[in-house]
Formats: structure tokens, sequence, C-alpha cells
């Protein structure tokens, strides 16, 4: 998911992107901390408010300076899938967030200030409330505007970053990606204005191939100066690769497919072809080969993702470990996920607790993928525990919400790792943390 940018992974998931981080190492990117820390970099326009002074309708009680349009994005899009209709104030404050140009920053204390040219926009919350609000529907004018910003900012090598004029990552690029495709665009028809590549040609252009270590073929790396295999990116760009974003529908009844991993004879890759590497089945091997790197990846960890975050040591990404269980149900890959999701499932409540809405958005989404029911993840019930770091929901399908058990706000105490993971947008990139939250936020989108 993942200002994945789960971040995010190793990221914005989650993120801290997570999403990461996290969904990061793009502009959504995330950062662990260990202990009560703030966030190393800014990103949005404006000083925050005080935790006292946060805006009605939004959700989660931490400073939202990182990661307010990503957390919101996350978990009104988590809500929708599920059957839960958000409140209109949450809605409401994720679309007078937006600026004149269409784009998104983090944060904008005062909505009614316009942006100015200090404002630093962020195609990663950009992306995000697309995918929201494109779901939630109603909201075309905002969507279209947003979406035409994006389409703006695209990198003459058809990715994008996440502040415009950097070069392109695989987290950003994979996010926009998933914006298009919500918003009713064909990536594939989206090209730059000098060279007319697509996000696909910018995407691929980040996977690791034959001429690479045997260990890291079919991985992605974050962005190509000093290029290495990047979990976060690889889950990242594993499911952007199938046109996909953060919800991914459950292939429930579907056949199990195998993890195809890239295979070279010659120093050439087998399958490839002569077929352009963008085009459909060159996407489909480029989704393959980022699947079997997670799966080894996992299968080296107990099944889940290690952070890459300065001052983690042995530290599992939660965060990051949900957006592989996306990619790898994105690829149909059933088994494959079930193993990182049974982790998930044992382990994953605390670190939801300490995170907050953005961090019980990507579990829910990871349930959702899988055909999973988040309202009994390993004895919590999610989409309860997201609704209560909110306004109270407009309306709540039947089913949608249980006892309520473990719905505790993102200030709760206690449980999972004992990290507080910090979304770092802006200076986090230069410093290599991958995607978002994945908060996606997550040089390896994060996991807010």
């Amino acid at each position: 998911m993942a200002p994945m940018a789960s971040m995010a992974h190793q990221a914005p998931s989650t993120h801290p992107v997570a999403f990461l981080a996290r969904r990061a190492a793009t502009a959504l990117a995330a950062a662990v901390v260990l202990g009560a820390a703030a966030a190393p970099a800014a990103s949005a326009a404006g000083p925050s408010p005080s935790p006292q002074k946060l805006p009605a309708g939004l959700y989660g009680t931490k400073d939202p300076q990182y990661d307010g349009v990503w957390r919101q994005s996350l978990a009104l899009l988590a809500q929708h899938t599920v059957g839960v209709r958000p409140a209109a104030p949450a809605v409401d404050w994720l679309v007078g967030q937006q600026c004149a140009d269409g784009s998104y920053t983090a944060f904008r204390a005062d909505p009614g200030k316009a942006c100015d040219a200090k404002t630093m926009r962020d195609t990663n919350q950009t992306a995000a409330a697309v995918q929201a609000l494109a779901a939630l529907g109603g909201h075309g004018k905002t969507v279209t505007k947003a979406v035409d910003w994006l389409k703006s900012v695209q990198n003459d090598d058809g990715g994008w970053s996440s502040m415009p004029g950097s070069p392109s990552d695989a987290n950003s690029t994979s996010v926009v990606i998933g914006a298009l495709a919500a918003a009713g665009h064909k990536p594939e028809s989206v090209t730059s204005k000098k060279g007319g590549k697509t996000p696909y040609d910018g995407l691929l252009t980040f996977r690791l191939g034959c001429d690479a270590k045997e260990e890291g073929r079919g991985a992605f790396t974050f962005q190509l100066k000093d290029a290495a295999p990047n979990a976060d990116a690889t889950a990242a760009a594993a499911t952007g690769a199938l046109g996909k974003g953060f919800v991914v529908a459950p292939a429930n009844g579907a056949a199990d497919t195998p993890v195809k991993p890239l295979t070279c004879k010659n120093g050439m890759e087998n399958g490839a072809g002569k077929g352009k590497q963008a085009g459909a089945d060159g996407r489909a091997r480029a989704a393959d080969g980022g699947a079997a790197y997670l799966v080894d990846q996992l299968g080296r960890n107990g099944q889940h993702l290690m952070s890459t975050m300065p001052g983690a040591k042995e530290q599992p990404d939660v965060g990051n470990t949900a957006d592989a269980v996306v990619a790898l149900a994105a690829g149909g890959h059933r088994s494959a996920a079930q193993r990182p999701l049974a982790w998930l499932e044992k382990n994953a409540a605390g670190w939801a607790r300490q995170n907050g809405p953005a961090a019980y958005a990507q579990l829910v989404l990871a349930a959702h993928a899988t055909g999973t029911d988040p309202r009994a993840f390993g004895g919590t019930d999610l989409v309860s525990a997201l609704n209560a770091t909110g306004p109270k929901p407009a309306a709540v399908s039947a089913g949608a919400e249980t006892s309520g058990k473990d719905a505790k706000s993102d200030d709760g105490k206690g449980g999972g790792m004992g990290v507080v993971w910090v979304v770092a947008v802006g200076l986090a990139i230069g410093a290599g943390i991958g995607f978002l939250l994945s908060g996606r936020r997550n040089r390896g989108k994060n996991g807010l």
C-alpha cells in the first residue's frame, strides 16, 4: 500500500510510508525510530497544530505534518473496502487539503491559505488521495485535477519521484500507477512529454535482471543510483507492474499461481522473447520475479521482512511485510501469501496500536487481498480498531464491525515490536529511505 508508499519496504511502507509506509523511500518514506522520536525530515507546508488542536475529521492523534493526507487516504480507502462509509467530515478534510493546481502535500494546517511555491507538493500523498477519493465516488473534479497534476510532473523516463523534479523511484512510480488505474486511466497510455515513455517503462528500469547477482535477480531497486535489491521497492513494484494499487481484490476460488523466479541463460532472461519489456508479458514476468524475491526474503527471516532503517537492529518490518502480502496476492500467489499473513496475524496487533490509522488500514488491505476476515485478524477486529481512530463512520454494512475488541486509538500502548514508526518525507529520500508507510509508508512504504 505505501506514502508507500508502505510505507513503508529494504521502506513509505509503509509505506512510513506504511503506508509505509509506507509504504518509505519515496516522499512517503518511513523511518523507524526507537522510542518516542520526532520525524527526521519535513515535507509539508506550514506548522502543524498541537495534538490538542487537530482538525475535526482527521484520523489519528499524532502530528500529521508528515503523513496527514497519507494516513487519511489509507484509512478512508480501507473503510470503504470493507463496507464502512466514512464520516462526511473525514472525507471533507481530505478533499479540502488539495492545492488549487490539483496536488497534495502531506498536511496543510490552514487549507484556506493558498499553496505557493514553498508548498512541498508530493506525488505519493496526491496518488494516495486519488485512490481513496476515486473509490469513495462523488469527487470526480477533485480526482481529475489530482491526476492532471500527476501527469504534469511525470519524468522523462516515464516514472515519478515523490518530490517533482527529483529522479524517479520505484515506490513513487508504483503508487502513481495505482492512482491512474483507480481513476479509470490506462497507465500505459500516460506518456512523458519527452521520449513518450510510459509509467511501466519507468518502473521496469528499476528491475534487477540477469546482470545482477543471483540472489538479487528479479528484485527492484528503489532508485538507479547505487542500485541494490530493495524489498520495499520490490513489493510496491510487483503490485504496480500488474497495474494495481493499494486495494487488491481477493482471488477467492482462483487457481494458486506458482511463484516463478527470474531465470537466466547466457546472461539473458529465459522466456523474455523479443517483445517490448514493458508490454503485458514483460510486466507479468517482472511481477513474478519480484514476488519470487519477496518469497525468498520472507523465508530467510521467519516469514517477515527485516527493517533496514537507521538504528533498527534485527527489527521486523511489519508494514513492509504487509505490503509483501498484498504484492503476492496481486500476483495470484495465494499459498505464498498465506505464510507471511499468518505471521502478521500473530505479531502485528501491537504495532498497529502504536502506529494508528495507516497501520490498521494497511493490515485491513492485506487481509482483504488474501480473502481473510479483517474483523477476526489474529484475535483483533481491525475494522473496529481503524474506526476508533477517527470520527464515527456514517454507516457500517452488516458484519462490517463486531465487538470492537482491541479497537484502541493510535496512541494506545503496548504490544508488537516496541518500536515507533514515524513518517519521514523529503530529506528522508536523500538519506535513501524507502516507501512511505507503507508511515506507506520504508526504504525497504512503511508501516504506519
